[in-house]
């Protein structure tokens, strides 16, 4: 198991309020790496962190319908002019 890494993934998620796929595209994983990092080896690492990592992720499931409309409304915005 590579701490560093799982705590690396927590912290950039916690200081930038940073989605899933924000986090795997910079740091160069896949959602998949990062999600199991989070939610499945984080909990053992550290728990303190991990609560404050899944609040965060929590919120983000919450808003991920409005940003997927926003996302669209920008693509058709665009193909409009």
């Amino acid at each position: 198991m590579n701490k560093d890494r799982v705590i690396d993934f927590a912290n950039y998620i916690i200081e930038n309020n940073a989605t899933i796929r924000k986090t795997a595209s910079v740091f160069g994983y896949s959602k998949s790496t990062v999600h199991n990092d989070i939610q499945k080896k984080l909990k053992k690492i550290n728990s303190q962190l991990y609560y404050k990592v899944k609040k965060i992720l929590q919120n983000n499931f919450c808003e991920k319908h409005l940003r997927g409309g926003e996302s669209t409304r920008q693509k058709y915005l665009k193909l409009k002019k």
